[in-house]
């Protein structure tokens, strides 16, 4: 189970990375509607919730949910989203033995299953 998580979340981490060297840097200010987040805005939601994710379940720290502000530019984002991936992937890695819960989360051509430290 662990190895299967931790494969899905380097493809996560591999395609997530690629869409933002993709996306030019003029452009990562765009967005398609004004009520909606810029682009470097939804990659730095995704590096925080990574973030988030660890230390809430993997951590067991009961961690709010405060966001920081966005990174500056192309570069500090892509650094925040390698990082964030990064973390995740170590703290999965160091954790002994885990439990399937029955909630997934889905995403596009992804299934993850919720999973948390059996006591």
């Amino acid at each position: 189970m662990k190895t299967q998580l931790l494969s899905r979340l380097e493809q996560a981490k591999n395609y997530t990375l690629s869409v933002a060297e993709m996306m030019p840097e003029a452009l990562y200010h765009f967005k398609p509607a004004d009520p909606i987040w810029n682009f470097k805005e939804l990659m730095h939601h995704i590096g925080y919730g990574l973030h988030w994710y660890g230390d809430n379940y993997l951590k067991k720290k009961d961690t709010a949910w405060m966001p920081p502000l966005p990174t500056e530019d192309k570069t500090e984002t892509m650094a925040y989203l390698d990082a964030a991936f990064d973390a995740l992937q170590v703290d999965i890695a160091h954790k002994q033995q885990f439990i399937c819960v029955a909630t997934e989360l889905y995403h596009p051509n992804i299934s993850i299953n919720h999973l948390t430290k059996l006591n």
